[in-house]
């Protein structure tokens, strides 16, 4: 009888990618929890994804691809930490050490569909997001470590999706990982007197990442879905790990919201559509209730007594559009009152410039502009283009063209990015 044919090799490099995007994350935040060092746990993690590129295409695939890069990644780590207990020369208690070792181990080793990895692995993946988005790091340095170690994306793949050089990026993960070693961040879910700010800095860079996917900062590009798909398969994540949240919950709303948008930002020719333009009849409804949803879970735990804060209110916000059958059915008194209590728990004068578009809806252009024109002194503006672009449409309202034009024009000098500056720049044309 012949041997079964092998995978063809492309087809068998595209199923590791895919286990391995899957997968990546568990494996690391279970490595970590042996080993305590996250810079160590994506080490053997990859160690394990070497090992599969090699033994695979002379294998094929195993049938249970995830239980067999974990069980070779804990491999990895049983040796990594007998090696270190050798090198501590620690004679008399080697052979306890190595025994102590085998025993804890050993039996997930054996065990390769990991049974008993399944009732901690929540916490293993809680506490790898808690350590990949610490305060400690810089911002740069949180969303590259989190897209590397939860989103398992390489280096080259976020490089790409931010548009800076691939060495930055790789540095950024170097520096993050040396800065967690440096200031002995424990492997762990913070106690309740620490969660709320580590909460919070963890929010923070799952929004960031989704915002650079919905409206890209720089490039040829209008929008990166494949961010937007990152930030909202990490949100999702963290809901199933932290239920109870309101704010974990209104992110949900804000992403899956937002994202349900996707399909109808862009006509037929790739251009961007403006939200009070677009066919709302290509919005992904699916998505639209999934986040209307989990902001009625915000709701239910505000009424417990948890605040909301400032992703529950802009998820209202982003509900308040995505209820609205017709552009012009939106609720925009309802939508300033939001955009006020936002201001209360989140002041930036970004969040007061989308007020004032909210007020030009509700209460007319005129209204709207004598607030930009406040906010246009404003140093932290001063290079927003987006002041001068909600600028030069509120003008464009009054008829007054000339000023628009201009307006128009100085929004797009000052943006990165190709779509929104093609569209700026017909708006300045009257098209």
């Amino acid at each position: 009888m012949s041997e079964p044919a092998l995978p063809d090799r492309d087809a068998l490099h595209r199923s590791i990618d895919s286990v391995w995007r899957i997968e990546a994350a568990r494996i690391i935040a279970s490595v970590a929890r042996m080993t305590r060092d996250v810079g160590r746990a994506e080490e053997l993690a990859q160690d394990a994804l070497v090992a599969a590129l090699e033994h695979w295409p002379t294998t094929g695939l195993p049938a249970n691809p995830a239980a067999w890069l974990m069980t070779t990644a804990k491999r990895r780590a049983i040796d990594h930490l007998r090696q270190q207990a050798l090198h501590q020369r620690e004679h008399e208690a080697l052979g306890h050490d190595l025994e102590a070792l085998e025993a804890q181990y050993a039996p997930d080793v054996v065990d390769t569909l990991m049974h008993a990895e399944q009732v901690d692995i929540g916490d293993d993946l809680l506490r790898l997001i808690f350590t990949a988005c610490h305060p400690v790091l810089t911002t740069e340095g949180r969303v590259a470590l989190t897209l590397r170690l939860l989103g398992g994306l390489t280096t080259a793949e976020i490089a790409r999706a931010f548009l800076v050089p691939e060495p930055t990026v790789a540095q950024r993960i170097v520096r993050a990982k040396r800065s967690l070693t440096a200031a002995r961040v424990p492997f762990e879910v913070p106690d309740a007197s620490e969660r709320a700010p580590r909460l919070g800095s963890v929010l923070e860079v799952i929004y960031l990442v989704f915002n650079e996917g919905y409206a890209a900062t720089a490039g040829d590009d209008w929008m990166r879905p494949a961010l937007c798909g990152e930030a909202q398969r990490l949100v999702r994540v963290l809901a199933g790990l932290v239920p109870d949240e309101p704010e974990v919950q209104g992110l949900v709303a804000l992403l899956e919201i937002q994202a349900s948008r996707l399909p109808a930002r862009t006509n037929a020719h790739g251009q961007p559509v403006l939200l009070m333009d677009q066919d709302r009849a290509r919005w992904d409804h699916l998505l639209l209730r999934r986040g209307l949803a989990a902001l009625d879970n915000a709701e239910q735990l505000a009424r417990t007594g948890k605040p909301w804060g400032p992703y529950a209110l802009q998820g209202a916000i982003a509900a308040c559009h995505a209820r609205a059958r017709q552009a012009q059915d939106t609720d925009w008194p309802h939508i300033v009152a939001l955009y006020d209590a936002l201001l209360q728990v989140a002041p930036s004068p970004v969040v007061a410039l989308n007020r004032a578009v909210a007020v030009g809806m509700a209460d007319g252009p005129q209204a709207a502009l004598e607030l930009v024109d406040d906010l246009a002194q404003d140093p932290a503006l001063r290079r927003y283009h987006w002041l001068p672009s909600v600028r030069g449409d509120l003008l464009a309202k009054l008829g007054r063209q000339d000023e628009a034009r201009a307006e128009f024009e100085r929004a797009a000098s000052l943006t990165r990015n190709a779509q929104e500056k093609a569209l700026l720049m017909a708006r300045a044309a009257g098209d």
